[in-house]
């Protein structure tokens, strides 16, 4: 447990010390039988989460995920591209110049990593449309996780991997079937040539994949089932956005529109986020907040870390993981 002890003996104060106190918030919950969803905005596959999140998934610390539809498809990107990615140290100095070499070159820059368009983006949309047509021929619908994951058990891909499969999340849900919810799939690369494929009519029916407001009752579904008074659901939020916004909401629909008042809140909360807290700021709202929506009790831990969670989120996993 060495990175867990130095953490411990240094982190003291202000955010470090907050970082502690929701890592062990985090594991006390786990082992008062409780289950833990992870939200996933911004670029966190981009930025590798994936070499811990994906040990997470596979010892039972993790339960269902909510992400962007861009943390679903990067983190494949990652797994069948990684060697002709390319990181750009001094991104904050790039002109419009530069930034159109890149665009020319077909390297679409996530801060200060390039994904190489033709072996990423090209390269899975090539097997995803043979599904997307299989499940649209055939009359049926499935999110897109589901996609993906019928992709990385078939094998299909694994001629192209460039990195340990171990390090990918994907593929670890993949193994698991462990419930993701992708709100908002529509906003990603996959989602927007899945629009594209529909129009030129290669994709005769819109609802092949499943979104949105199919996604909030498949998760009313599930939480209904596993949260209970002995085993609360647990949330911990990477960044701010929809990934986050929308999971959350599912307690007070609950609660409000079905009358299920039985259903516990939230029984955990943290937010990782460099937003800064201010007026009308969902991302920034301190999460007292959430309580006057019924989405925590006064009573429910609650911890926010004001940090990149780039740096922040693996140490956190490592003390969970016990590393």
């Amino acid at each position: 447990m060495q990175i867990t002890n130095f953490l411990k003996h240094h982190y003291r104060h202000f955010n470090a010390a907050a970082l502690i106190d929701a890592a062990e918030g985090y594991n006390k919950h786990l082992a008062d039988g409780g289950k833990m969803m992870i939200t996933l905005a911004g670029a966190m596959s981009t930025a590798e989460m994936g070499i811990q999140l994906a040990e997470l998934i596979r010892q039972d610390k993790v339960q269902v995920i909510s992400c962007t539809g861009a943390n679903l498809e990067e983190d494949i990107f990652n797994l069948v591209a990684h060697d002709f990615y390319e990181r750009v140290p001094n991104y904050r100095d790039l002109t419009p110049a530069d930034e159109q070499a890149l665009l020319e070159r077909h390297m679409n820059r996530v801060t200060d990593t390039c994904i190489p368009e033709e072996e990423a983006m090209r390269r899975l949309e090539h097997s995803v449309l043979k599904f997307w047509e299989k499940a649209d021929k055939a009359g049926e619908q499935y999110f897109p996780h589901e996609f993906f994951y019928q992709i990385l058990l078939s094998g299909e891909l694994e001629q192209y991997y460039q990195i340990d499969p171990k390090d990918s999340w994907m593929l670890a849900a993949a193994e698991k079937n462990l419930p993701i919810i992708c709100p908002g799939w529509e906003d990603s690369t996959l989602g927007n040539i899945f629009a594209g494929h529909v129009i030129s009519g290669d994709i005769k029916n819109v609802h092949t994949v499943r979104t949105g407001i199919e996604y909030m009752i498949y998760l009313a579904g599930w939480y209904t089932e596993q949260a209970t008074e002995a085993s609360p659901v647990g949330f911990f939020q990477i960044g701010g956005g929809i990934a986050g916004d929308f999971p959350i909401c599912v307690v007070p629909m609950l609660h409000q529109d079905l009358g299920r008042t039985t259903v516990p809140l939230w029984g955990y909360f943290c937010q990782i986020s460099d937003s800064t807290t201010s007026y009308g700021s969902y991302s920034g709202a301190v999460p007292n907040e959430k309580i006057t929506w019924g989405k925590l009790g006064q009573d429910t831990p609650k911890f926010i870390i004001e940090s990149d969670a780039t740096i922040v989120a693996p140490l956190i996993f490592a003390i969970v993981l016990g590393q």
